[in-house]
Formats: structure tokens, sequence, C-alpha cells
């Protein structure tokens, strides 16, 4: 099955960052990959001023 709309990406983190990952996800019901999109998000909203030329 092909990802439409998603790209499969693989990294590393920190084990005390997995550890609140799993525990958000747990109580939220909320998927890690949506998790991770929702935190990329507002990082990218932090540093948006290094993405205009």
């Amino acid at each position: 099955m092909a990802l439409k709309n998603r790209t499969k990406v693989t990294t590393t983190i920190k084990n005390e960052l997995v550890e609140k990952l799993d525990t958000l996800n747990n109580k939220t019901r909320i998927p890690k990959s949506k998790l991770f999109d929702e935190a990329l998000e507002l990082l990218f909203e932090e540093h948006d001023d290094k993405f205009k030329d």
C-alpha cells in the first residue's frame, strides 16, 4: 500500500522524548505521525523567518 500524501522518514530521538511521545499517544490516542506533524508545523512557524529569501 503506497502512501499518497505522506513520506516515510526514519530518524532517532532522545529516549526521554520517546517516553513522552508514547505517553501523549496513549493518553490522547492521537497517532504518533500526527503528533510529529504538529510538532514540525510548530517548529517551522517558530523559524518562519529562515524560509524567506
